[in-house]
């Protein structure tokens, strides 16, 4: 499928100037193949493939669709948990030249129906059944409004009547029927779109971001070259597949990393048994991830000496978690700036200081450029924050059958509004406010979240917080604190208030009201913090109690 941003010109341009480049990521792993074939190249804590095996799983499922089929352009849908069927599966596609769109495994009836409806997919990929939920009876339960879905493929051992198996498509020894070069006639080019993604959010339905493999190559060969990352590295996945982690997915192929795969749902001692047991040298995952992790009881008990990086993504860093983690782990804390909508954008490097790695989000990589813009849509002075655009080859070419909103979303000169807020360092690193639409107006007083939830992690007592605007009759807004206490600690109100004036905050920041939980609600499964249901909860125990 052509971009819808991305002009005949302006591809050759980049191509050109050896920005992106024509190899597809299928490319890399068939290179692999031959080069590493008795090498691992993905594993999980069922299976194990080596780059050889990988490549003939993924030729046999790309085949098998095509006998189905199912032709150039059309979409499956991808909900299964984090496997290494998850990470082949949209290799095969490329390879028929099917448009992949993985969603979370969160989504449901409602959401499901949508998706599939939407991008007019002629096949889903399902677990039966995942967590207690019947993923098989939900798919045939819609079928009756999708006339389009042809195909129900099921991953595991156990496929119920009516599904395809993945695995016995797997065990098929199809490639005997055609000629080694079969699927260079059907995959996908590095300039088409191969790859749909879902933007994530609390409310309403989600745009699709498309996504050529060249831009996605090109955010992976420069986390690749910025991080160091060589053949010899052993790279954990921990976050939910549909987030796609670029140097998992896009990275690790092209120096030939092996990737080790955190199944199912994340769980901190999964993690640490991960790192040890794989011997991992270089992990991303969110900064929620790393707090449970490093403060998780058992800690202490597991060998993380194999460690040499962390990169954190998806959310606000707190220093003193930094500071921790480095400390704990042993291992420097770098970040980096991304959002499905336009991928990755700036990121720090082992080799920055520590106050640059981990108060700043680095700067804009490989023709990538950062500007912050006020709200009469100049740019602001040097030192204030503004709105964060970006322009640059990590901008993606818009969103799947939705030019208008790609139009809106996009300055005619390229440049896409972020949508968080930031300021720039004396040397250009862009430091992340929040987000534009999360400030709290406190009698006409702006409280930024991340600012106060920075100090309150610091707090010895203080496992995780969140910090959420709550209705008031005279102030319009005011803040109150989320907290989850570290196991076995109370907290308090008042130790709240007086640790933040000893912090030097300004009396109009501190929150006015204290919640404990036992944890916080999360987004993308256990990546970001879900503030709106957390929105939603205060608004109800105030109406409950009469105060709005």
């Amino acid at each position: 499928m052509k971009p819808t941003r991305y002009t005949p010109e302006m591809i050759d341009e980049r191509i050109e100037r050896g920005i992106w480049q024509t190899t597809t990521l299928s490319d890399f792993w068939d290179r692999n193949a031959k080069n590493y074939p008795h090498k691992e190249a993905i594993v999980d804590s069922k299976t194990r493939l080596t780059w050889a095996q990988a490549k003939q799983w993924i030729d046999r499922i790309a085949l098998g669709f095509l006998e189905l089929g199912i032709k150039k352009d059309e979409s499956i849908v991808i909900q299964v948990p984090n496997s290494v069927e998850f990470h082949l599966l949209r290799i095969a596609c490329e390879k028929a030249g099917i448009l992949c769109l993985p969603v979370l495994r969160s989504f449901r009836y409602k959401e499901m129906e949508y998706v599939l409806s939407y991008v007019e997919a002629v096949g889903v990929v399902i677990p039966w059944q995942f967590k207690d939920f019947d993923h098989f009876q939900m798919i045939e339960g819609m079928r009756p409004n999708l006339p389009l879905l042809r195909h129900m493929f099921v991953i595991g051992d156990k496929v119920p009547l009516g599904a395809i198996s993945l695995k016995e498509m797997s065990n098929r020894p199809i490639e005997e029927k055609y000629p080694p070069n079969y699927l260079e006639r059907t995959k996908c080019k590095a300039t088409e779109v191969s790859l749909i993604l879902p933007t994530t959010g609390t409310t309403g339905f989600p745009k699709f971001v498309e996504f050529a493999m060249c831009l996605r190559l090109y955010h992976g060969k420069k986390m690749v070259e910025n991080m160091k990352v060589t053949g010899d590295d052993v790279l954990g996945s921990l976050g939910p597949g549909s987030g796609l982690n670029v140097l998992n997915i896009f990275g690790a192929p092209q120096v030939g990393a092996k990737v080790c795969i955190l199944e199912e749902s994340f769980e901190p001692e999964k993690a640490l048994n991960l790192f040890e047991r794989e011997r991992v040298t270089y992990a991303t995952l969110a900064p929620a991830m790393l707090a449970m992790i490093v403060r998780h009881p058992n800690f202490k008990y597991y060998d993380l000496s194999s460690l040499r990086l962390i990169t954190c993504g998806g959310g606000l860093l707190p220093y003193p978690l930094a500071e921790e983690a480095e400390e704990k782990m042993g291992c420097p804390i770098t970040q980096v700036y991304a959002s499905v909508d336009v991928g990755a954008s700036t990121m720090t490097t082992p080799d920055d200081p520590f106050d640059v790695r981990v108060r700043t989000v680095g700067r804009g990589y490989g023709g990538n450029e950062v500007k912050l813009v006020g709200d009469d849509g100049r740019e602001v002075p040097k030192g204030e924050s503004g709105e964060i655009w970006l322009s640059g080859p990590a901008t993606v070419s818009g969103y799947y059958k939705n030019p208008e909103a790609t139009w809106q979303a996009w300055t005619e000169d390229g440049w896409f509004k972020m949508g968080d807020l930031g300021k720039l360092d004396d040397q250009g690193n862009l430091i992340i406010v929040g987000r534009k639409k999360d400030i709290i107006i406190r009698g006409g007083q702006n409280i930024y979240p991340g600012e106060i939830e920075n100090i309150l992690i610091s707090h010895p007592k203080v496992s995780t917080v969140a910090i959420v605007p709550m209705p008031d009759p005279v102030m319009v807004e005011k803040a109150c604190a989320y907290i989850v206490p570290k196991s076995g600690q109370t907290f308090t109100f008042n130790e709240m208030v007086s640790y933040l004036k000893k912090e030097g905050i300004a009396s109009y920041k501190v929150p006015e009201r204290l919640e404990l939980l036992d944890k916080l609600p999360m987004l993308a499964e256990g990546q970001k913090v879900d503030k709106k249901s957390l929105q939603q909860d205060i608004v109800q125990k105030l109406k409950a109690e009469g105060k709005v």
